[in-house]
Protein backbone atom coordinates (compact mmCIF):
# COMPACT_ATOMS: atom_id res chain seq x y z
CA UNK A 1 0.00 0.00 0.00
CA UNK A 2 1.02 3.55 -0.57
CA UNK A 3 0.48 6.37 1.91
CA UNK A 4 -2.84 8.09 2.47
CA UNK A 5 -3.97 10.43 -0.27
CA UNK A 6 -4.98 13.97 0.62
CA UNK A 7 -8.53 13.61 -0.67
CA UNK A 8 -10.22 10.27 -1.32
CA UNK A 9 -10.80 9.20 -4.88
CA UNK A 10 -14.26 10.33 -6.08
CA UNK A 11 -15.50 6.73 -6.19
CA UNK A 12 -14.43 6.24 -2.57
CA UNK A 13 -16.42 9.35 -1.65
CA UNK A 14 -19.41 7.86 -3.47
CA UNK A 15 -19.01 4.56 -1.61
CA UNK A 16 -18.99 6.42 1.69
CA UNK A 17 -22.12 8.27 0.64
CA UNK A 18 -23.81 4.98 -0.31
CA UNK A 19 -22.83 3.58 3.11
CA UNK A 20 -24.31 6.61 4.85
CA UNK A 21 -27.56 6.32 2.88
CA UNK A 22 -27.80 2.62 3.70
CA UNK A 23 -27.28 3.42 7.39
CA UNK A 24 -29.79 6.30 7.22
CA UNK A 25 -32.36 3.91 5.80
CA UNK A 26 -31.94 1.66 8.84
CA UNK A 27 -32.17 4.34 11.52
CA UNK A 28 -34.67 3.46 14.21
CA UNK A 29 -34.88 -0.27 13.41
CA UNK A 30 -35.34 -2.32 16.57
CA UNK A 31 -33.42 -5.50 17.35
CA UNK A 32 -36.66 -7.46 16.95
CA UNK A 33 -37.40 -6.01 13.52
CA UNK A 34 -33.77 -6.51 12.49
CA UNK A 35 -34.28 -10.25 12.99
CA UNK A 36 -37.54 -10.49 11.05
CA UNK A 37 -37.47 -12.01 7.60
CA UNK A 38 -40.08 -10.94 5.08
CA UNK A 39 -40.00 -13.72 2.52
CA UNK A 40 -38.38 -14.06 0.12
CA UNK A 41 -36.11 -11.22 1.24
CA UNK A 42 -33.48 -11.50 3.95
CA UNK A 43 -33.56 -9.88 7.37
CA UNK A 44 -32.21 -6.38 7.87
CA UNK A 45 -29.48 -7.76 10.14
CA UNK A 46 -28.43 -10.10 7.34
CA UNK A 47 -28.26 -7.20 4.86
CA UNK A 48 -25.90 -5.25 7.12
CA UNK A 49 -23.68 -8.28 7.66
CA UNK A 50 -23.78 -9.17 3.97
CA UNK A 51 -22.54 -5.74 2.88
CA UNK A 52 -19.92 -5.82 5.63
CA UNK A 53 -18.83 -9.23 4.35
CA UNK A 54 -18.25 -7.90 0.83
CA UNK A 55 -16.18 -4.97 2.12
CA UNK A 56 -14.28 -7.33 4.40
CA UNK A 57 -13.45 -9.69 1.56
CA UNK A 58 -12.38 -6.99 -0.90
CA UNK A 59 -10.78 -4.25 1.15
CA UNK A 60 -9.58 -6.05 4.27
CA UNK A 61 -8.80 -9.69 3.40
CA UNK A 62 -7.72 -9.39 -0.24
CA UNK A 63 -6.26 -5.87 -0.11
CA UNK A 64 -4.63 -5.96 3.32
CA UNK A 65 -4.28 -9.65 4.19
CA UNK A 66 -6.20 -9.16 7.45
CA UNK A 67 -9.25 -10.90 8.90
CA UNK A 68 -11.13 -8.67 11.33
CA UNK A 69 -14.37 -10.69 11.15
CA UNK A 70 -13.64 -14.42 11.23
CA UNK A 71 -16.65 -16.54 10.29
CA UNK A 72 -18.73 -13.68 8.89
CA UNK A 73 -18.72 -15.09 5.37
CA UNK A 74 -20.18 -18.39 6.59
CA UNK A 75 -23.05 -16.50 8.25
CA UNK A 76 -23.99 -13.93 5.61
CA UNK A 77 -21.95 -14.63 2.48
CA UNK A 78 -23.43 -14.90 -0.97
CA UNK A 79 -24.93 -18.34 -1.56
CA UNK A 80 -24.86 -19.31 2.11
CA UNK A 81 -28.04 -20.53 3.85
CA UNK A 82 -30.41 -17.80 5.00
CA UNK A 83 -29.72 -16.52 8.50
CA UNK A 84 -31.10 -13.87 10.78
CA UNK A 85 -28.13 -12.51 12.71
CA UNK A 86 -28.66 -9.96 15.49
CA UNK A 87 -28.87 -6.40 14.20
CA UNK A 88 -26.56 -4.96 16.87
CA UNK A 89 -23.90 -7.58 16.22
CA UNK A 90 -23.99 -6.94 12.47
CA UNK A 91 -23.88 -3.17 12.95
CA UNK A 92 -20.80 -3.55 15.16
CA UNK A 93 -19.13 -5.83 12.59
CA UNK A 94 -20.01 -3.38 9.78
CA UNK A 95 -18.48 -0.46 11.70
CA UNK A 96 -15.27 -2.39 12.44
CA UNK A 97 -14.97 -3.63 8.87
CA UNK A 98 -15.65 -0.31 7.19
CA UNK A 99 -13.08 1.36 9.45
CA UNK A 100 -10.52 -1.29 8.47
CA UNK A 101 -11.53 -1.00 4.81
CA UNK A 102 -11.10 2.77 4.87
CA UNK A 103 -7.41 2.36 5.69
CA UNK A 104 -7.01 0.82 2.23
CA UNK A 105 -9.64 2.83 0.38
CA UNK A 106 -7.96 6.09 1.41
CA UNK A 107 -4.86 5.06 -0.55
CA UNK A 108 -6.61 4.54 -3.89
CA UNK A 109 -5.45 6.51 -6.91
CA UNK A 110 -6.55 6.24 -10.54
CA UNK A 111 -3.50 4.04 -11.20
CA UNK A 112 -4.31 1.67 -8.31
CA UNK A 113 -7.90 1.35 -9.49
CA UNK A 114 -6.56 -0.34 -12.62
CA UNK A 115 -4.65 -2.99 -10.66
CA UNK A 116 -5.93 -6.35 -9.45
CA UNK A 117 -6.00 -7.69 -5.92
CA UNK A 118 -4.92 -11.26 -5.23
CA UNK A 119 -7.03 -14.08 -3.82
CA UNK A 120 -5.34 -17.34 -2.89
CA UNK A 121 -2.21 -16.19 -4.71
CA UNK A 122 -3.94 -15.46 -8.03
CA UNK A 123 -5.18 -12.13 -9.37
CA UNK A 124 -8.88 -11.41 -8.91
CA UNK A 125 -10.55 -11.20 -12.35
CA UNK A 126 -12.02 -7.72 -11.77
CA UNK A 127 -9.85 -4.65 -11.25
CA UNK A 128 -9.88 -2.72 -7.98
CA UNK A 129 -11.96 -0.05 -9.75
CA UNK A 130 -14.54 -2.58 -10.90
CA UNK A 131 -14.70 -4.10 -7.41
CA UNK A 132 -15.25 -0.61 -6.04
CA UNK A 133 -18.12 -0.04 -8.47
CA UNK A 134 -19.58 -3.47 -7.62
CA UNK A 135 -19.40 -2.63 -3.91
CA UNK A 136 -20.99 0.77 -4.46
CA UNK A 137 -23.88 -0.61 -6.53
CA UNK A 138 -24.35 -3.44 -4.04
CA UNK A 139 -25.06 -0.86 -1.35
CA UNK A 140 -27.74 0.79 -3.48
CA UNK A 141 -29.33 -2.59 -4.23
CA UNK A 142 -29.67 -3.43 -0.54
CA UNK A 143 -30.68 0.12 0.38
CA UNK A 144 -33.75 -0.36 -1.81
CA UNK A 145 -34.37 -3.86 -0.50
CA UNK A 146 -34.11 -2.64 3.10
CA UNK A 147 -36.60 0.14 2.36
CA UNK A 148 -39.02 -2.44 0.94
CA UNK A 149 -38.65 -4.67 4.00
CA UNK A 150 -39.23 -1.73 6.32
CA UNK A 151 -42.35 -0.74 4.40
CA UNK A 152 -43.64 -4.30 4.63
CA UNK A 153 -42.96 -4.27 8.39
CA UNK A 154 -45.18 -1.18 8.63
CA UNK A 155 -42.43 1.32 9.46
CA UNK A 156 -43.36 4.94 8.85
CA UNK A 157 -41.48 8.15 8.02
CA UNK A 158 -38.78 6.41 6.02
CA UNK A 159 -36.33 8.19 3.75
CA UNK A 160 -38.02 8.65 0.40
CA UNK A 161 -35.21 10.16 -1.64
CA UNK A 162 -31.42 10.24 -1.81
CA UNK A 163 -30.09 12.45 0.98
CA UNK A 164 -27.78 15.45 1.22
CA UNK A 165 -25.18 15.29 -1.54
CA UNK A 166 -22.85 17.91 -0.03
CA UNK A 167 -20.53 15.17 1.22
CA UNK A 168 -20.37 13.45 -2.18
CA UNK A 169 -20.74 16.01 -4.98
CA UNK A 170 -19.47 15.39 -8.47
CA UNK A 171 -15.69 15.74 -8.62
CA UNK A 172 -13.68 15.00 -11.75
CA UNK A 173 -11.20 12.18 -11.42
CA UNK A 174 -7.62 13.41 -11.22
Amino acid sequence: MTGRVVSPHPLVSQLRFARSEFARGLEGVSEADGLRRVMPMNSLGWMIGHLANQEHRYWVVWAQGKDVAPGLHERVGYGKPASMPPLGEMRAAWRAITAAADAYLDTLTPALLETHLARDGAPVAESVGTLLLRNLYHYWFHTGEAAAVRQMLGHRELPDFVGDMREAPYRPER
